[in-house]
């Protein structure tokens, strides 16, 4: 009997599924997409509806034929990706190259389950569907997107900045967010300001430690310290009275289980994870871990997510946790329901343990000691969700004092004492800066009655001074994304890497520090696309994604105004975007060396002094910075990778997903099948610039001229290849001395040496290294001159080596 074939993305995932099924299924993986928009071409025809143009990855075609092979023996294809866009985008290449004619062959289903368990697993399989088009236009429309604005508009910033840089629609606008806190950072005044604290004897230890809080009734404001002062002379000698003592309880409800983004901020906070390193192991605690005769179990649910819901099959389960393991006063008498936000995709339940009674005390022999972690702070959160709240009695206590001046002076002390822990048994969620209740908590009161005379101990003036906010981490940066509704948590990880990668950002501390390349960038594009990249629009066009994905919103319809007003900030920008690689801006700097004035200017490791009697002087300085700072990249070397926010890199020999990783030489990208495929690139070499389209036709075969990126630098050459090799020599236009034939062009070395050829070598050997001029030598009669720049300026000589001609250019080039 023919076998259904069952088709995800992993091989792990591959094998939990496949031990849940049994014989009568065969279960492969896809080892994630399997199509793409191509590399070398921006691939969305814009004047036809959009359409994009996918091929296979290079690296997937021996998979596909196998995969082909495997379902001409099937009765039945189960595409079996991960339940959101990206998966369902997955499943419809799976279905377009297994049933490229609709109808013929095995028939195909798609089957969703939030968990890898068995029970999931077969009710899923009990219920298939179609793929989702739906879903699929959404990720389509995100992918267009992407790759419009990627390939739009990176190629102004080489032209203004430097090769190798991006812009993604929403890496730009998470990086515009941690620019404009730097800039509030450094223009940020502090104000001083004072505060005033009494200690004062009880009958009894602890010393009350009370903030003076009002005068005549009015909230105290103390400036500085000559009204500080003041106030301490009128409580010199006063007499202290508790006015009053009040007691009330108050509970803290539990927190919500985990979604991505919750996920991703409290592993930063406790576990020091990055979000990436979160989203990794989350992945893999989900597709599943081997415990031992049990087999590989998936131990939580499917991890991008943005919603709180909890199956009532997984609420039964935990409530029996709670009541067995902590009592019955733990255990509220209905479960905790959970609010979840307006845009949320509820098909999805929060991220739990796939099982509550999988202690992570049972699961430490199965697991890493990061995957452990990480499985234990889910599970405790999850637990902690569906328990009571924690009971502490707030205590406040008021004190008053007449003062030398005739005021009435209040003095108040807060302090909560824990009554009953509740969830907090379990679970405390982390906070990025200390509060109210942490002060409240640590606080110790004596205890006093109304009426009760103090005696006075001493009293505190302190100057304090207002801060200005706190640079981004990775956990308040996802927070302020998702808040903004930018992007999906799901992408936020590829965000963070990128923009790091790209040296627009660095991390000092655990924070981000955006570069002076971050800073130029940023300011360029949000001139020139203040629109695209704000954070509103950006986040309604999350919502249109949304849309598209319900059915709501014709996706074409959507990319129509987008694409209006984009081309019209792009037409804009190419004609008036600063141009930062040939800028001078003008100083008050002397040159020391020669007198001259020193201008800014930029180049590859950043902005910096410069000399303007340059060639004659080649005087350089480091620039102080002020607001931009922002130190420069350390490393001045181009990125040569694809200009986008979220481009994949693929193996080229089996096609998986490669991630960046730091090895003894560098960074370097390694193939996530390792160790079966051990597959690395170093960065800059084997990675190369897109092709950028020219309106140039070939004269062999008519299509379009493309300027590529070769181990040499760039050349222009025939976008067919390899049917058409037509290669176009950049020529200087100027015929060959010698042959009188060909053309001059300009080439390079194996050592990367410009030189000038003849374009009839090799029947014409004609050579130089200095540009010919096409002039001739009025002394010895030499056919051409050649351009020198020579530490005593721009010459015009001979080459004829016995000839001594020569003469001053007066314009000097512009230094590269």
């Amino acid at each position: 009997m023919a076998k259904s074939l069952v088709i995800v993305e992993s091989p792990a995932k591959a094998k939990t599924i496949g031990k849940y099924l049994g014989k009568n299924f065969t279960v492969k993986a896809s080892l994630g997409h399997v199509k793409d928009l191509p590399k070398n071409d921006i691939a969305v025809d814009v004047d036809h509806d959009f359409q994009p143009s996918y091929v296979v990855i290079e690296g997937k075609k021996k998979l596909i034929d196998e995969l082909r092979k495997a379902a001409k023996d099937s009765d039945a294809i189960y595409l079996a990706a991960d339940p959101d866009r990206e998966g369902e985008a997955i499943c419809y290449h799976l279905q377009e190259e297994l049933q490229p004619k609709r109808g013929e062959g095995p028939e195909v289903f798609r089957v969703t389950f939030n968990e890898i368990t068995a029970n999931a697993v077969r009710k899923a399989f009990e219920t298939p569907r179609a793929v989702d088009t739906n879903l699929v236009d959404a990720q389509q429309a995100r992918r267009v997107l992407d790759r419009l604005v990627g390939y739009k508009i990176s190629p102004l910033l080489w032209d203004k900045v430097r090769r190798g840089l991006s812009a993604g629609r929403v890496q730009t606008v998470a990086l515009r967010l941690i620019v404009d806190r730097e800039r509030e950072i450094r223009s940020f005044l502090k104000q001083e300001y004072w505060s005033v604290e009494v200690h004062l004897n009880a009958k009894k230890a602890p010393v009350l430690k009370a903030n003076l809080a009002k005068r005549d009734g009015v909230n105290v404001e103390i400036p500085d310290q000559a009204s500080a002062d003041a106030i301490v002379t009128a409580l010199e000698g006063a007499q202290f009275v508790v006015r009053s003592v009040g007691t009330k309880e108050k509970r803290r409800h539990a927190v919500p289980p985990f979604i991505t983004s919750t996920l991703q901020q409290e592993s930063a906070r406790k576990l020091r994870f990055s979000v990436k390193r979160t989203m990794m192991l989350a992945q893999r605690l989900y597709e599943g871990v081997e415990l031992g005769e049990e087999g590989s179990v998936g131990l939580i649910t499917y991890m991008r997510t943005d919603s709180t819901r909890v199956s009532d099959d997984a609420l039964k389960e935990v409530r029996e946790v709670i009541g067995q393991r902590f009592g019955t006063q733990y255990l509220p008498e209905s479960p905790n329901v959970y609010k979840t936000k307006k845009a949320a995709q509820d098909a999805h339940e929060a991220i739990r343990p796939t099982s509550a009674l999988r202690h992570p005390d049972q699961m430490a022999a199965y697991l890493s000691e990061d995957e452990l972690k990480l499985y234990r702070l889910v599970w405790m959160r999850f637990v902690a969700s569906q328990m009571t709240p924690a009971v502490f009695d707030q205590t406040t206590i008021e004190v008053v004092a007449a003062g030398a001046d005739q005021a009435e002076y209040l003095m108040r002390a807060t302090g909560s004492v824990p009554k009953f822990d509740g969830f907090q048994a379990v679970y405390k969620e982390g906070k990025d800066q200390k509060d109210e209740e942490d002060d409240e908590e640590s606080a110790r009161l004596p205890q006093v009655s109304d009426g009760e005379v103090l005696r006075f101990k001493a009293i505190h003036p302190e100057q304090h001074f207002t801060e200005p906010p706190p640079r981004f981490t990775e956990a308040t940066l996802v927070k302020e994304l998702e808040a903004d509704g930018v992007g999906r948590p799901s992408t936020y990880a590829s965000i963070l890497s990128t923009i790091q990668e790209r040296e627009y950002v660095k991390r000092e501390g655990g924070k981000f520090i955006p570069t002076e390349l971050g800073v130029v960038v940023t300011e360029l594009l949000v001139e020139s696309f203040a629109d695209i990249f704000d954070v509103n629009y950006t986040a309604r066009m999350e919502d249109d994604l949304d849309e598209i994905g319900e059915g709501k919103l014709d996706w074409r319809k959507a990319m129509a105004d987008f694409y209006q007003r984009f081309q019209t900030d792009l037409g804009e920008a190419e004609r008036s975007m600063r141009d930062i690689k040939r800028m001078e801006l003008p100083t008050d700097q002397i040159c020391e060396k020669c007198g001259k004035p020193m201008v800014i200017k930029w180049g590859k490791h950043g902005s910096f002094l410069a000399c303007t009697g340059y060639p004659e002087c080649t005087n350089t300085r480091q620039l102080n910075k002020g607001i931009h700072e922002l130190d420069s990249p350390e490393n001045g070397e181009e990125k040569v990778e694809i200009s986008e926010q979220d481009a994949t890199e693929y193996c080229p020999n089996c096609g998986r997903e490669m991630v960046l990783k730091k090895g003894r030489f560098g960074t370097f990208l390694a193939c996530t099948g390792y160790p079966d495929c051990k597959t690395t690139k170093q960065l800059g070499q084997a990675q190369k610039q897109p092709d950028v389209i020219l309106d140039e036709k070939c004269p062999l075969c008519d299509h379009n001229l493309v300027t590529k990126s070769g181990r040499f630098g760039e050349f222009t050459a025939c976008s067919n290849y390899p049917k058409c090799k037509y290669v176009k020599q950049k020529t200087i236009g100027m015929a060959c001395p010698q042959c009188g034939t060909g053309e001059l062009s300009e080439r390079r070395s194996k050592r990367g040496k410009t030189f000038y050829g003849c374009t009839r070598y090799p029947e014409c050997d004609f050579v130089a290294w200095a540009r010919p001029i096409a002039e001739k030598c009025p002394e010895c009669g030499s056919p051409y001159l050649v351009d020198k720049v020579l530490k005593s300026g721009h010459f015009a000589q001979c080459p004829n080596k016995e000839c001594k001609y020569k003469r001053e250019v007066e314009e000097a080039p512009v230094p590269a």
